[in-house]
């Protein structure tokens, strides 16, 4: 049953609390994607347990945060996917990379087309050099027609090992891809998070977590005239974690062993929340949130934790929209149930 749920449970941390606003059976999920198009939080895929023989969903749940409601708007059939990534190509195709489809890691890309409420199939391109598989990679959009794709998961051995890059063109026009690896690496990640930032010459795109390593690591510089991206306006939440971190002493080392962590970019910030830790044996879901602030040269890492055990998370999605940051699903302090819940995030 889906409904809007009253402020009085909200969960506080010593500055901060996420709010819920609804919810619904349709949001309890894990290791899913969550993206704003035209308005709407599109939730695809993911897993309902923790159980491993469980197949992944393959619908497509859209939420309004305006009216606080929640339909499917793709039946469960077809596509089933978890720990993948997506994309949105403008503002119309949601453009799913790789992930598990409940027998193998794939590296194929599929879309869903918003304005016509269905999947389309998309071809290889002729020079595609694709990855053997992906999962809890990430994604990020450098343009219409350009993705970065950087990670995958792999055993023990792998995090001994780089990991590849590789740039994904799209063509919406002729339903196509291609990826070609890059000649630069990163260490071996899988469930890292990966941030598009500004920098003096452009951007670059950072990636942290993922391993047992407080480490940043850039994967890939472009200048100012290469990145076409509509930057979000986000006055209100940008003013107030400016406040968040002025009375707070920061830290040049990223959150260390982290995993399946949240990261969202705000103005100059980016906001990580929850996650798996490496570095403990038992009770290994987090509910800190961090604010990396790229204000000051170097950038400084900020950690708030939160004293409600009820808020840990850990394969969840965070998605800023209208000057909100929204929290959707994951499972919860047991790591396996998941939360129906969606939150926004308030800062007094």
């Amino acid at each position: 049953l889906s409904g809007v749920v009253g402020a009085d449970t909200m969960a506080t941390g010593s500055s901060w609390a996420w709010k819920p606003i609804a919810r619904d059976a349709l949001f309890a999920r894990a290791y899913h994607s969550c993206d704003v198009v035209q308005g709407k939080l599109l939730l695809f895929g993911g897993l309902k347990s923790g159980e491993p023989k469980e197949p992944p969903l393959g619908d497509m749940v859209a939420f309004d945060p305006t009216l606080l409601t929640a339909e499917t708007v793709g039946p469960n059939g077809g596509d089933r996917r978890s720990h993948h990534d997506t994309a949105v190509l403008a503002n119309r195709w949601l453009c799913v990379v790789g992930g598990w489809d409940g027998a193998h890691r794939i590296s194929a890309v599929c879309c869903w087309d918003t304005e016509r409420g269905q999947w389309e199939r998309w071809a290889e391109g002729p020079s595609n050099d694709p990855p053997v598989g992906l999962s809890s990679h990430t994604c990020t959009k450098v343009s219409e027609h350009e993705l970065r794709v950087v990670g995958r998961e792999g055993g023990l051995r792998t995090q001994r090992r780089f990991a590849s890059i590789y740039t994904l063109r799209v063509n919406p026009a002729t339903k196509t891809y291609w990826y070609k690896e890059e000649e630069s690496r990163t260490a071996s990640r899988a469930g890292h998070s990966a941030m598009l930032l500004r920098d003096t010459g452009g951007y670059q795109l950072v990636v942290f977590g993922g391993r047992d390593s407080s480490d940043c690591e850039v994967a890939g510089r472009w200048g100012k005239g290469k990145i076409h991206l509509e930057s979000i306006h986000a006055p209100k939440m940008t003013e107030q974690l400016s406040h968040l971190v002025g009375s707070e002493n920061g830290s040049r080392q990223a959150p260390k062993g982290l995993r399946h962590q949240s990261c969202t970019v705000v103005g100059p910030f980016a906001v990580a929340f929850g996650g798996e830790t490496l570095t403990k044996g038992r009770d290994t879901i987090c509910n800190d949130l961090y604010v990396y602030d790229t204000r000051c040269s170097p950038p400084s890492w900020f950690r708030f934790p939160c004293s409600d055990r009820g808020q840990k998370r850990v394969g969840h999605r965070t998605c800023l929209w209208n000057d909100k940051l929204y929290l959707v699903g994951g499972f919860g302090p047991d790591g396996k149930t998941p939360c129906p819940e969606i939150c926004v995030l308030e800062i007094p």
